[in-house]
């Protein structure tokens, strides 16, 4: 039968990263030795104290449905962690706990967003918000923050782009793919920007708060702005600090009418998140955080080389980053420098076919002439990668 599918359908493309890795998988089941940096997933496993609350839930029979907006103790976690890390406050009934907080992000965007509203984007970006944006109706407004800024939004950017059809503001810091995290002062300067433009909701990703290791310490918006505070959605998760990505939680906290709206959109979409994730999640956020410590210290040791040998290779620029498990070096030159290479899908393609090497081309983050390099491997295995890229550029 051929379907008519809807148009929204039509406005978006599969996840990129996604993609990425599914190919290195089939290449590898094919019998090609591919070293895939292209998931931005930790290779630790599950901190042990955290699988083990899991375990105990499962054992007392905890696996019937929850509340749609999450568990009691998880929305007190959440909001103790709001407290002691950020200094912000929330209520239970400002706390949606979600399937990862893609779908929180989604949620917000089919609660929010009407058809003529726009979203202003700082780009590079993570790849699923225009496509959350656009299958909520609304216009993407992309904002180029390239690698002279660090990869920031200057405040004079953001307020050209607002007119009076914005309705959504997106902030990602630290930030997938570029690894860079806003200082306070940069936040505070964006915030006096957003004062002039009360219609604007905003939305801040903190998502890798805690895998951040820059010279000042991380701040959220609401954390330098709290007058912002009645239209400000932060945005958080356990995915990766906990190395808990299959586990799928998410939360935010918000003004209590958006969270309610949420709520409501998440009720006839997925309804609550598997209850022996949200028993786990508590278990994250309430226990011990020494491992997350340990993790990022890792990261950071990985960061360092990484950054070093990118930048290293010939015709290759790559800023160092404030945080994540993410690189996002500028090849322009190195696409120059081979025949047959016009941009950075090519780019991705020309390691992979020549080096065994999977990265995520930047024209999938809104940053062309760049790729994403995923540090969330073994030492040995970055060590590796660099060599077949060597030998492959050279």
């Amino acid at each position: 039968m051929d379907f008519k599918l809807a148009e929204r359908v039509g406005r978006v493309k599969p996840s990129p990263t996604l993609a990425v890795t599914a190919r290195a998988q089939e290449l590898r089941a094919a019998g090609k030795d591919v070293i895939g940096l292209g998931a931005g997933e930790p290779d630790f496993s599950t901190p042990a104290h955290i699988a083990a609350a899991a375990i105990a839930a499962i054992e007392e029979g905890f696996t019937h449905y929850t509340a749609v907006d999450g568990i009691p103790e998880l929305k007190a976690a959440i909001a103790d962690k709001f407290r002691r890390d950020n200094k912000i406050e929330y209520a239970p009934d400002q706390i949606l706990v979600s399937t990862g907080a893609k779908q929180t992000l989604y949620n917000l965007c089919q609660a929010l967003l009407n058809a003529g509203d726009e979203v202003v984007i700082p780009a590079p970006y993570w790849v699923s918000y225009p496509a959350m944006a656009l299958l909520a109706d609304a216009t993407p407004v992309f904002v180029s923050a390239g690698p002279e800024q660090r990869f920031k939004l200057q405040p004079e950017q953001l307020e050209a782009a607002i007119t009076p059809h914005t309705r959504l503001f997106m902030l990602n810091s630290p930030s997938n793919p570029a690894g860079t995290a806003y200082t306070r002062a940069e936040l505070e300067a964006l915030a006096e920007v957003l004062r002039r433009h009360p219609q604007v909701v905003i939305v801040t990703d903190d998502m890798y708060e805690h895998i951040y290791w820059a010279d000042e310490p991380f701040c959220s918006l609401l954390t330098c702005a709290p007058d912002l505070y009645d239209r400000t959605v932060t945005v958080n998760g356990v995915s990766k600090a906990y190395a808990m990505t299959g586990w799928r939680i998410g939360y935010c906290g918000g003004p209590v009418d958006l969270v309610k709206a949420m709520k409501k959109v998440q009720s006839q979409s997925t309804s609550n998140p598997c209850g022996i994730s949200q028993k786990a999640a508590v278990a994250a956020l309430a226990g011990d955080q020494a491992p997350v410590a340990e993790m990022t210290r890792h990261f950071k040791e990985r960061h360092d080389y990484l950054a070093a040998a990118l930048d290293d290779l010939p015709a290759v620029d790559c800023l160092a980053g404030d945080a994540t498990f993410y690189l996002f070096p500028d090849v322009r030159g190195a696409i120059e420098r081979i025949d047959g290479i016009s941009d950075d899908t090519g780019f991705a393609e020309f390691l992979l076919d020549k080096a065994g090497v999977a990265v995520v081309p930047g024209v999938a983050f809104g940053a062309p002439g760049h790729v994403r390099f995923s540090f969330a491997s073994s030492m040995e295995t970055l060590q590796e990668a660099m060599r077949r890229i060597r030998r492959a550029l050279d």
